[in-house]
């Protein structure tokens, strides 16, 4: 189990450029569609915790999930198999980049990657907005937390927070 959480860890890190939202669909298809070690709620439910604590999403995705498949060493396992492709890259880009940086197939490779990334990103949110956007209550809290975002650049951490209170209070209300 250990190995296997390694080695396709290893191949989202490997196989994902632009960090950890890129990340987050191609984990969701192995850990949950191919391997089916955690549910789709799950997943969703790791996504809103991880975005509370400080740290890098894919990283904090591998220790959730390796943690979740296979306790401690599971977590373990997982992490190196995330960001081991990530360092040997950078190391390998680090030691050459500057020598061919200025090469205009490089340049064109970059300009490519971003759009990709973006799109990823988007894929990503939409993907989850699905399980999320389920009620009008949900869809109101989205805009919300949307427009304070966009429109008044409310710090995350505090919306979070604001969403977490606003949550219990509201789900509490609608239990009773």
């Amino acid at each position: 189990m250990l190995w296997s959480l390694f080695i396709n860890c290893f191949k989202v890190g490997a196989f994902t450029i632009g960090g950890g939202y890129a990340m987050l669909p191609v984990m969701k298809d192995v850990f949950v569609n191919q391997k089916n070690w955690v549910s789709e709620e799950e997943f969703v439910d790791m996504v809103s915790v991880i975005q509370t604590v400080p740290g890098a999403i894919a990283v904090n995705s591998s220790i959730y999930l390796g943690r979740k498949v296979a306790g401690i060493p599971g977590a373990i396992a997982a992490t190196l198999g995330s960001v081991l492709p990530s360092f040997l890259i950078i190391l390998l880009i680090a030691t050459t980049l500057t020598s061919w940086y200025q090469n205009p197939h490089v340049a064109n490779f970059f300009a490519g990657v971003r759009p990709a990334v973006v799109g990823l990103i988007l894929v990503s949110g939409i993907k989850l907005g699905k399980d999320i956007l389920s009620s009008k209550l949900n869809i109101l809290l989205t805009l919300i937390f949307a427009f304070l975002a966009l429109v008044l650049k409310i710090h995350p951490v505090l919306l979070l927070a604001f969403g977490a209170l606003s949550g219990m209070f509201l789900y509490q209300r609608s239990e009773e």
